[in-house]
């Protein structure tokens, strides 16, 4: 075990003074990519990084990258990256843990005198939430090659604002292409979201993987109609045609339990006038399942069974996937360097598949990488009540410092044995 110790207060300050940045009243934050809070949040975070000494570059499509070099620069550089964006009412911890534990370790090497053998670097993906502009992990997306990069910017949010626009208005358009950036190893330390690690009073979660998540658009189209002298028996009820699908879907998820997640999280009524017939209702659909045969399955019988279920009351159907991330599973060797540095800190650890989606599961695509969870609180996120305790935060950290610690020696005896 390394010499290296986070400081905690220092790590907890920082999580307190950047929940200032869009803070609601309520205790949450409301900083959704690409919004002035978002720019303010990575104004700070590139000035503190700079005050570390680190220098920060930043990708075309926002991505934020800040760099403490290492004896031998011509390594890529071991990363810690997670997002500073967070829902409409989102928590203080939510992704942004991840990203200011990496700035504690960055910090804590400094104030130890430590030179890593591989440059260190702290990345902050942009829109990894998918709040303001769906799908979610969109420049992660793109930096694995999922996406391209014009599909990225033609993203549009709910006033028509594009990706693209919005980056250029906050000043955060860079010009290294996305993804033109090697990775030794990436780290992502996250909130669990999910009740698993209090429940087994457990500190640490390795995480094996990611459950795949499919994402769904949907229009039901019938007919604007006077609420008062349309008749009962001659209506083309969007709304009615919507509250049918929103129990399908739940059914579906019902089907493939306990594994299975299946959720309406948007639906938008049109006109949305109280004495009109609705004649439009656009809806989100998102199913999740860790098997990936599953998963199809699941999409197969969505697509199946609503069309049977809205054409046969004689309405409009218009269904897109926009967004299909199959499971992932993580880095075997960067998850035994995970295990270990609880076991030398004394935490208990339990491996663990994580039921969110992160931008490590498409970098995972092209570069070794793994994740470590801590308990949150009744395992609530995406809400203003997330919390997780300092000392929570202070045990991640401090694993995700000695686990990129581990690594790093392990690239030296790489190099040595050459």
């Amino acid at each position: 075990m390394s010499n290296v110790t986070v400081d905690g207060d220092r790590l907890w300050q920082s999580l307190m003074t950047t929940a200032e940045i869009g803070g609601t009243p309520k205790g949450g934050i409301n900083r959704q990519t690409l919004t002035d809070e978002d720019r303010k949040v990575r104004d700070w975070f590139a000035a503190a990084c700079t005050d570390a000494g680190c220098a920060v570059s930043v990708d075309s499509l926002g991505n934020m990258f800040a760099r403490r070099p290492g004896r031998d620069n011509s390594l890529p550089p071991i990363c810690i990256g997670s997002h500073l964006d967070t829902q409409p009412t989102g928590g203080k911890f939510d992704g942004v843990l991840g990203v200011l534990a990496g700035l504690e370790v960055l910090r804590s090497l400094n104030d130890a005198g430590y030179e890593t053998t591989a440059p260190i670097e702290v990345v902050n993906w942009t829109n990894e939430e998918g709040a303001r502009f769906s799908p979610a992990m969109l420049a992660s997306g793109v930096f694995a090659g999922v996406f391209s990069a014009e599909y990225a910017q033609s993203r549009v949010d709910q006033d028509g604002v594009k990706f693209g626009d919005a980056l250029d208005r906050i000043g955060y358009r860079g010009n290294a292409p996305v993804g033109d950036h090697p990775m030794s190893a990436m780290f992502e330390l996250h909130i669990e979201q999910g009740p698993v690690l209090e429940l087994e009073d457990t500190a640490i979660g390795v995480v094996s993987g990611v459950q795949g998540v499919r994402w769904y658009e949907l229009t039901i189209a019938g007919r604007d109609s006077h609420s008062g002298s349309t008749p009962m028996t001659t209506r083309q009820d969007a709304l009615v045609a919507a509250s049918k699908v929103i129990q399908l879907v739940r059914s579906i998820g019902l089907a493939h339990e306990p594994h299975a997640r299946s959720t309406v999280g948007r639906v938008e009524v049109r006109p949305n006038s109280p004495n009109v017939v609705p004649g439009e209702v656009f809806l989100t659909v998102d199913l999740r399942h860790p098997d990936g045969a599953v998963l199809k399955a699941m999409g197969k019988e969505l697509e199946h069974r609503l069309r049977r279920e809205v054409e046969a009351d004689g309405l409009a159907l218009n269904l897109k996937c926009i967004w299909n991330s199959p499971p992932v599973e993580f880095d075997k060797e960067l998850r035994r360097h995970i295990r270990r540095a609880a076991d030398r800190l004394n935490l208990s650890s339990l491996d663990i598949v994580s039921g969110a989606g992160h931008d490590a599961a498409y970098v995972a695509r092209v570069a070794p990488t793994a994740m470590v969870f801590v308990p949150c609180r009744d395992g609530i996120s995406h809400n203003e009540e997330e919390y997780t305790t300092q000392d929570q935060c202070t045990a991640g950290a401090a694993v995700l410092l000695e686990s990129v610690l581990s690594f790093d020696r392990s690239l030296q005896r790489q190099l040595e044995s050459v």
